[in-house]
């Protein structure tokens, strides 16, 4: 049997999925009990029944994603102190550039991945570069271009 993927969230992420879940589900109740288009009874196709029947499938799918994901979630959560210097999922970093600027980015799963909100996942080439590495370590990310970062600081707010 395959194993299942696993799915890394904040706590703040898994109540975004769940609001998503609850909503779409009173969403599919709605229109499921709502007025449906009528099936034409001749060779014209019905455009209309055909784009609630497409809406309604995209929905099913939708709803069937989250329920995967809700099985198979699993917090993100601080490590322990004694290794809160060392980069992993939750946590915040501090790099340096070669050139002086300093980046600031959130390890996350790929759910929440968002790098203008300063939130790379985890799979991502620089979140990849970054899992296990510690405060003071030199971090080389190739891709699409060279860039050398040092860690200046990790940090951990989840509880």
């Amino acid at each position: 049997m395959a194993r299942e993927k696993k799915f890394y969230l904040t706590k703040e992420g898994l109540e975004r999925i769940k609001k998503e879940y609850k909503d779409l589900k009173i969403l599919r109740l709605n229109k499921i009990k709502g007025e449906r288009p009528k099936i034409l009874h001749s060779q014209d196709l019905d455009p209309e029944y055909f784009s609630f029947q497409e809406d309604l499938n995209r929905l099913e799918f939708r709803i069937v994603e989250l329920e995967n994901i809700l099985e198979n979630v699993r917090i993100i959560k601080a490590p322990p102190k004694e290794k809160q210097n060392i980069v992993n999922l939750g946590a915040i970093v501090t790099l340096k550039e070669q050139d002086g600027r300093i980046n600031e980015f959130m390890i996350v799963g790929t759910l929440e991945a968002n790098p203008s909100e300063g939130k790379i996942s985890s799979e991502s080439p620089v979140g990849k570069a970054l899992l296990g590495r510690k405060t003071g370590d030199e971090v080389v990310i190739t891709s699409p271009i060279r860039v050398i970062y040092r860690i200046r600081k990790v940090k951990y707010f989840l509880g």
